[in-house]
């Protein structure tokens, strides 16, 4: 008896604690009590004349096709842009609090970025990212290979801000065992388990070799020259691929062995033919001593091989606005001609040693970026010329890892990060999953210019995870909280529209939606927050980047 007693006890604790807690928290984010300041940025007079030699490409470019920009968005859309792109999931509302505690003259845009490069969401995700173009999305070959470990190593390169020619050095040239030295999974993912061949498949790192890290499409070489008038050779192909010839697999991993040939035989030809190493293009710059692959990588990030530093400049910008400068994303003309802009990121970006976050931090602050996607006059939308030249921010579709993020966080007031309870982290990851697979996941073409479908709408309308993240529920879904513990239905309904779609309701949703929550009291409210957020949850707006 005295047992069952203190265990009722114990109970009645635990749930006063926990109101305690919610109330606290909601009432601290509702701007009710001070938050963690937001460390600030201010930009030096060279970062500002750099940006300024970005934008004047952007403006000059608008000048020539003679379209208008767009105004210019909200602070708040920049951060839902960024957040979106660099950790899949929009700012929770304690991040955006974060931003009323920065000094007057520091620069919210550059102290945001701060905030998210600090954050391992930012490591892991744009990992992820990364992962897709170096290696794809296919499981590879069982026992020689482990994506999840190069993700990993990806990341801890990404916390560091190690310089992204090192990162891609790593990778060609990568020896050992695929456990212990990650980056080698970038050949050890290609390997042929089966056939007389049974080491790293060399047509497949040439073609992925092109594309990932020169912008370049080579594949439809490998059978014949280019009929498109350009001027790749299928000599062009082969000879790249060999440069992979001599990597092999031993029992201590990838070694290179100097006693290897690659063969093949061109288009009209019987018997293959021994092929030697060279590039498509800028041989000088080929060096003459190493292995092969350590050349070959070392010939790809030269400082004045510019189709590298072009290729993660087009990559970069298609990663953090939904669309490449130059489309397709690894088809980048050798001699252009080029987007406006392109060659000065590509500039900037060698300049800074190619500095990832550098170049993030330059996308960022650039004139396209901060482009409304809407027209001020609703006679004359955004037309495609504009859209095309950069100067109205193209809406995108979110990837569908970035529409259960969105959900996800949305059903939390706090941000759900490293810091977040293992079990909340382990219900996110496998929510996600479930979301991604029924919703469907692009895989490499993630950059398709593709509407939303029937069926991924009925997801978010009908769906378990939209049903579970937004049903009343005071532990673990903020629309349950909001509805108890706000001060006010107006300050109920800010949250919700900060914590879905990063920003404030207008006039005419504020009197929509506050006439409907004025008539209900008590359990009644808690339904109908979450009416409000399955609202929210179901907006175009929601699930595309504006």
């Amino acid at each position: 008896m005295k047992f069952a007693r203190f265990r009722l006890f114990g109970a009645i604790l635990l749930f006063l604690t926990l109101v305690i807690l919610l109330t606290t928290g909601v009432a601290h984010l509702l701007r009710q009590n001070p938050v963690e300041p937001l460390e600030g940025r201010v930009i030096p007079r060279e970062g500002e004349d750099k940006i300024e030699i970005v934008n004047a490409a952007f403006l000059e470019g608008w000048k020539g096709k003679q379209v208008i920009p767009t105004p210019e968005v909200d602070l708040f859309t920049i951060i839902r842009r960024l957040s979106l792109a660099l950790t899949g999931a929009p700012p929770s509302l304690e991040e955006l609090r974060r931003l009323d505690t920065l000094e007057e003259d520091a620069d919210p845009l550059q102290s945001w970025l701060d905030h998210l490069f600090a954050d391992p969401r930012y490591h892991h995700y744009f990992a992820e990212r990364l992962n897709r173009a170096f290696v794809g999305v296919e499981p590879g070959p069982f026992l020689v290979y482990r994506r999840r470990r190069l993700a990993n190593w990806l990341a801890e390169e990404l916390a560091a801000n190690r310089p992204y020619d090192a990162m891609v050095r790593d990778l060609i040239a990568s020896e050992g065992v695929w456990t212990t030295n990650p980056e080698a999974n970038f050949i050890t993912a290609t390997v042929i388990q089966n056939g007389d061949n049974k080491g790293p498949d060399e047509v497949k790192l040439a073609a992925r070799t092109a594309r990932a890290f020169l912008g370049i499409s080579l594949d439809c070489m490998q059978c014949h020259d280019d009929k498109f008038g350009d001027h790749w050779k299928q000599s062009h192909f082969h000879e790249l691929a060999a440069f992979y010839a001599q990597a092999e697999m031993t029992l201590t991993g990838v070694r290179e062995s100097r006693n290897k040939d690659y063969k093949t035989a061109y288009l009209g030809q019987v018997d293959p033919e021994v092929v030697e190493p060279s590039v498509p293009f800028q041989k000088e710059l080929l060096p003459d001593t190493g292995n092969r692959r350590l050349r070959l990588a070392q010939w790809i990030t030269h400082e004045e091989n510019r189709s590298f530093a072009r290729a993660v400049v087009n990559r970069t910008w298609a990663l953090l606005a939904g669309r490449p400068l130059h489309s397709p994303v690894d088809d980048i003309p050798l001699d252009g001609p080029f987007p406006a802009g392109m060659e000065e990121l590509t500039d900037f970006f060698i300049a800074e040693n190619h500095n990832f976050q550098a170049l993030i931090r330059m996308i960022a602050a650039s004139e396209p970026f901060h482009r409304d996607s809407r027209s001020v006059d609703p006679d004359n939308p955004v037309t495609q010329a504009q859209e095309e030249a950069w100067a109205a921010f193209p809406i995108t579709p979110l990837r569908s890892e970035q529409v259960a993020g969105s959900v996800i966080q949305a059903a939390s007031l706090q941000a759900l990060d490293q810091e977040s309870h293992f079990f909340t982290r382990l219900r996110r990851y496998g929510e996600t999953r479930e979301f991604v697979k029924r919703y469907g996941d692009q895989g490499e073409n993630e950059f398709a210019e593709e509407a939303g479908t029937i069926p991924q709408r009925l997801l978010l309308m009908n769906g378990k995870l939209v049903a579970e993240r937004t049903e009343p529920n005071p532990i673990t879904n903020s629309a349950t909280r909001l509805a108890n513990y706000s001060p006010s239905n107006e300050e109920a309904l800010n949250a919700a529209f900060l914590a879905t779609l990063t920003r404030l309701p207008n006039e005419r949703e504020r009197e929509h939606f506050l006439s409907q929550l004025s008539t209900f009291r008590k359990k009644g409210r808690e339904r109908a927050m979450a009416d409000v957020f399955w609202a929210l949850i179901n907006t175009t707006e929601f699930s595309w980047n504006r």
